[in-house]
């Protein structure tokens, strides 16, 4: 599979195109010619599916000229115009035309493909309301379903009929689609919802739909919720340019949701032909519906209506070759590199002040229940420990107690550098809260001493455990002035922490009597401390305290366990032995939330960390302007990899207490992630050999995407 490591389709993405194309009323030879126009470029572009309006064909402005019956015929030849030049294009097309029935016309959409009709399903619901009054001219599907009508003679060929209709494509995996027109998503209960219970991963809608103020908004509404209730794709299409203006006018949006997020959308009143493209990714939406339970449950409650539907297998084309055998073609999606972070500002800001009053409010409710007052915490003058005592900070204020019932204690060692200590106590002081400084070298000693450590005899031996004695150290003073305080620990390590294994066991960085930052990632703690910063949570008296903040920030991130050879400076940088954080934040949330197979994350991770000209990216300049190559990518997921599927387990199983404070997963026993401890990492790491040790170019995305 190396060699298709490239491709998009090798992870479970599928190109879709929504088209909108001109057309002429009562000219359906125009309109195919139009259509298959934009097949043709679609298919160009890598889609394996593309979707057009209601009554494309014949537009669906016609009136009372539906009930001629040279119309009618002449959209039936357009439609075998299309299937038969469906036979060289490697895609579906779902086209737009009324067809009758017995004694009745029908309002429907024709899948194409491989050269066939592969089947046609009736509108269900016919507005017969304001300026619609589609009763006139068409019945609605129960007629067919009345009748026992489950085939129709169309183009030359005896073809599936029904709404009830499921469409798999034959050469791409969970691409299974359905197709409903316009009002069926207006309506209380959507026929999507029961055939995404049957199992489509793709839920289509051709609509013609008039364009009258405020309408737009009210489809994205629409169309985000239905996706994110069906845990699923849509395409919506509507008609545009050419329609009839006699009394309606159209303004040709187009648009694609996944799970209830935007992945592409038209400019709408253009003059044009047009064509948007978005990446679906398949995989995500069968994640989702395994993980969320309930989506099983509606399955079974309601089996009646899901027994209903007939699953047609669909080839698509029979000669042209496919995208999803081609050696690359590069995603069309925009992937972000801090998935925990969102790239806007204001989005951003919205995000960490909700985070942030999460943990707030979480500290809040466990100090009230147990009548405790004060806390204890431990400063180092870094990252985690920053951000804890702020929330801490915060949380004396809503119990409207003193800060200086927070007892925070730094606690230098035989490595801990004047740069790290300095900001600790300009960080105590700005807080304003009960600030001591503890040195643990002499009880450190002695506990070398008692374990006859070559460092107690003077040699530099700078083993592991020379490092846990002091990490226990610390953990140890802690827990005994909160006990003589009648305070409790909170606990400073982080969600990217957790993951690694980067704590020390028992009574050590891993213990705490309530950690507020479990489940926060380093990369979100990062614009966490920056927010504070800025918007002046905690200074007091008119100081802001953005300098001490921006100087933490700005320090490399290091346990200072090992002493400097030079100037004071630590021995010691996490990220030299676990990989850079913001690269196994980008692991561990797609592992994590998603579950991905590491082949599927790497090749996410080399899209989000290629060039980019775009500079919407979190204003973190030692994070924002780093790239890493497929190999760093693929080294560092290896570390990931082992670290968090074999050595890292047994720590998480007995963490304390704390808040989730996102959808992006905590690993919390008692929360997302229940494992066990001697579990191994081989399957993972195999799968990670599928990724190629060398970069090769792709081409780019069609210019259509957004």
């Amino acid at each position: 599979m190396k060699q298709r490591f490239f491709n998009l389709y090798s992870h479970g993405f599928a190109r879709v195109a929504v088209g909108v194309p001109r057309c002429r009323v009562a000219d359906p030879a125009f309109n195919a010619e139009q259509t298959l126009a934009l097949a043709r470029e679609a298919a160009a572009g890598g889609a394996a599916l593309i979707a057009f309006p209601e009554l494309g064909l014949s537009a669906y402005s016609c009136d009372d000229l539906f009930r001629q019956q040279a119309l009618l015929d002449a959209c039936e030849r357009a439609l075998a115009q299309i299937a038969a030049a469906s036979a060289t294009l490697p895609l579906a097309m779902i086209v737009g035309l009324p067809v009758r029935v017995g004694h009745a016309l029908f309002n429907c959409a024709a899948v194409v493909a491989g050269g066939r009709v592969a089947g046609v399903v009736p509108k269900s619901y016919l507005p017969n309301y304001g300026e619609f009054y589609e009763p006139r001219q068409f019945s609605a599907a129960a007629c067919a379903d009345y009748a026992s009508t489950d085939t129709v003679r169309l183009a030359g060929q005896d073809v599936p009929f029904g709404a009830s209709l499921l469409f798999d494509a034959a050469q791409i995996p969970g691409l299974r689609f359905h197709v409903e027109i316009c009002e069926d998503v207006w309506v209380p209960i959507p026929p999507s919802s029961f055939a995404a219970l049957a199992g489509a991963s793709v839920l289509v809608n051709l609509s013609a739909s008039n364009v009258v103020v405020g309408k737009a908004g009210y489809r994205h509404q629409l169309v985000s919720q239905q996706s994110a209730r069906c845990l699923a794709a849509y395409l919506y299409t509507s008609a545009g340019q050419g329609e009839s203006t006699t009394d309606m006018a159209w303004d040709g949006q187009a648009l694609v949701y996944e799970n209830g997020e935007l992945l592409a959308q038209s400019e709408r009143f253009l003059d044009d032909s047009h064509l948007i493209y978005a990446d679906v990714d398949l995989d995500r939406l069968q994640q989702e519906r395994i993980r969320q339970t309930t989506f099983g449950d509606s399955v079974r409650r309601h089996a009646d209506e899901v027994a209903k539907f007939r699953v047609i297998n669909c080839e698509l084309g029979a000669t042209g070759k496919g995208a999803w055998e081609q050696e690359t073609l590069a995603l069309a999606r925009r992937v972000e590199r801090f998935p925990y972070v969102p790239a806007d500002p204001k989005r951003r800001d919205e995000r960490c002040n909700e985070v942030y009053n999460i943990q707030v409010q979480a500290l809040v409710q466990r100090l009230s229940q147990a009548g405790i007052k004060k806390v204890v915490i431990g400063v180092s003058g870094g990252l985690d420990s920053t951000h804890a005592l702020l929330v801490c900070a915060k949380a004396m204020d809503r119990l409207k107690l003193p800060r200086a019932n927070i007892l925070a204690y730094t606690m230098p060692g035989f490595a801990t550098s004047e740069r790290t200590l300095r900001q600790a106590r300009e960080l105590m002081t700005l807080v304003g809260c009960t600030a001591r400084e503890i040195d643990i070298r002499q009880s450190c000693m002695q506990m070398l001493e008692d374990l006859g450590h070559p460092y107690s005899e003077g040699k530099e031996s700078y083993d592991i455990t020379f490092e846990n004695v002091q990490a226990g150290e610390r953990t140890n003073h802690l827990f005994r002035l909160a006990n003589f305080n009648h305070a409790i620990v909170i606990g400073t390590g982080d969600l990217s922490e957790l993951a690694l294994g980067w704590c020390t066991y028992g009574v050590g960085d891993h213990m705490s009597h309530y950690n507020v930052n479990a489940s926060v990632p380093k990369t979100l703690i990062t614009h966490l401390v920056r927010w504070v910063a800025e918007t002046g949570q905690i200074g007091q008296n008119g100081e802001s305290g953005r300098d001490v903040l921006e100087a933490i920030l700005a320090t490399d991130i290091s346990p200072e366990l090992i002493p400097g050879k030079t100037d004071g400076a630590p021995e010691q940088k996490t990220e030299s032995t676990i990989g850079p954080y913001e690269l196994q934040d980008f692991n561990l949330y797609y592992t994590l939330r998603f579950g991905f197979a590491p082949s599927k994350v790497a090749f996410l991770a080399r899209h989000a960390w290629r060039e980019r000209e775009t500079g919407a990216w979190p204003e973190n300049a030692k994070v924002a302007r780093n790239q890493y190559d497929l190999a760093a990518i693929k080294r560092n997921l290896r570390i990931f990899l082992d670290r968090f599927f074999r050595t890292s387990q047994f720590k998480r199983t007995c963490i304390p207490n704390a808040p989730k404070v996102g959808s992006g997963g905590s690993l919390s026993p008692r929360g997302d992630w229940r494992a066990p401890s001697d579990s191994e990492s081989v399957v993972w790491l195999a799968d990670l050999e599928r990724v190629p040790d060398q970069e090769r170019a792709s081409a780019p995305p069609p210019d259509a995407v957004s």
